[in-house]
């Protein structure tokens, strides 16, 4: 016998607030949606959400299990073993899972280290989100990301790159088109890898059926990127026009990262390098004037946080969505994106929202989120996370 959940609102992931409905779980899936009078009678177990909401885990598009979220995470990484790395991957995955995400992209990881987690959490042999992870990046001589990266040059070498990622076991594709805030001595306005390079890449890593998704801040890196076919756009700092005009026609997703910037802003007396400082300020508000644009025209976005960066802590990945709705994002929309949004740009087919047949990956709040998103982005008003059917919080 399965487990009702039932008392209070739904919000299905689609953007539907529901009343007077109750949820069905059985073996650790959602096997009935209906009105509660289909339930009376139901003498299983009951969880009350009365004076809550129950919704779709929410989907974090954009991690780095690695990192710490210290001033300077990549120094801080350099002092560790490849076990003790392992173990802290594991920790900021389960504390990730506990603040209601139940579905992560890592987009860059250290040495595969993070695959061993991956494949436990996913299998279920430890409790954690599910997890799709990129392994290495790819990037360019002197690139952004280039002292954990595959540094790759030339088209041929560029195709040999995302095939030793495939081979490593990577479910992703993760290329740099752009210098970044994070890397001494670049530029996040300058395109690094040229259209034909991307092009390649993407191309290699879809022809084995894996997303691909660009490190992207400035313009003509972005162009290059989405012109190359690319599924998401991470950053996207400098889009422009043309940039939205490309990416809504072909349906490219892009995933913000507020998070990042934001607390390097927050935290810039702190250990964080100078030259990221710098970076972080002179690009944020161009960062939120992109996202505003692309939002305004009916652009695909996916939630993202870029944790792990400098005081961008795990856990605290929900933030996102009060980051999103503080530059005009509707609290609905906010929702969407981090849930249906997220899993549709995972192809996570099972996940992202409440309804028969799917994963039962759930977060309960408290009120209505779509009068107060804090009530989502705050952990401090989650009564439970559950996942794939097991209580855990």
């Amino acid at each position: 016998m399965g487990t009702l959940y039932a008392g209070g609102l739904i919000f299905d992931g689609s953007g539907e607030i529901s009343h007077d409905q109750g949820v069905m779980v059985e073996d650790g899936k959602i096997s009935e949606v209906a009105q509660m009078a289909k339930f009376e009678g139901f003498a299983g177990e009951r969880v009350d959400t009365s004076g809550g909401t129950l919704l779709p885990g929410l989907i974090d598009c954009h991690v780095h299990l690695c990192y710490a979220a210290e001033g300077n995470p990549m120094a801080a990484l350099d002092q560790m073993t490849a076990g003790q790395i392992t173990m802290r991957v594991l920790d900021h995955a389960q504390m990730t899972l506990a603040s209601g995400i139940t579905g992560v992209r890592d987009c860059g990881g250290r040495d595969y280290l993070e695959f061993a987690v991956r494949d436990a959490c996913n299998s279920g042999r430890q409790l954690g989100p599910t997890i799709r992870a990129s392994g290495r990046v790819i990037c360019m001589t002197g690139g952004h990301g280039n002292k954990n990266g595959r540094v790759a040059d030339g088209v041929d070498e560029v195709i040999k790159a995302v095939r030793e990622q495939i081979h490593a076991g990577s479910d992703l594709i993760k290329m740099m088109a752009t210098g970044g805030v994070m890397t001494k001595g670049v530029n996040p306005e300058d395109a690094h890898y040229s259209a034909e390079e991307m092009a390649a890449g993407i191309s290699e890593g879809h022809r084995f059926h894996r997303t691909c998704a660009s490190h992207a801040q400035g313009s003509e890196g972005i162009l290059n990127a989405v012109r190359g076919g690319v599924d998401s756009i991470e950053h996207g700092i400098f889009m422009n026009d043309k940039c939205i005009a490309e990416m809504k026609e072909r349906g490219t997703y892009l995933v913000p990262t507020l998070s990042a910037v934001r607390n390097i802003i927050a935290n810039k007396d702190n250990g964080i390098p100078a030259y990221a400082v710098e970076k972080s300020i002179r690009v944020t508000e161009r960062h939120t004037q992109s996202i505003k644009d692309y939002y305004k025209a009916g652009g695909k976005i996916a939630m993202g946080t870029d944790a792990g960066t400098p005081f961008n802590q795990h856990g605290k990945n929900a933030m996102e969505l009060a980051y999103m709705t503080e530059i005009g994002i509707s609290p609905i929309d906010a929702l969407i994106i981090s849930t249906r949004n997220g899993a549709d740009l995972m192809q996570l087919t099972d996940r992202g929202t409440i309804a028969e047949g799917k994963a039962a990956d759930i977060l309960i709040v408290d009120g209505n989120p779509l009068e107060d998103i804090a009530l989502v982005a705050d952990k401090k008003n989650h009564r439970m996370v559950v996942k794939n059917g097991i209580r855990i919080t």
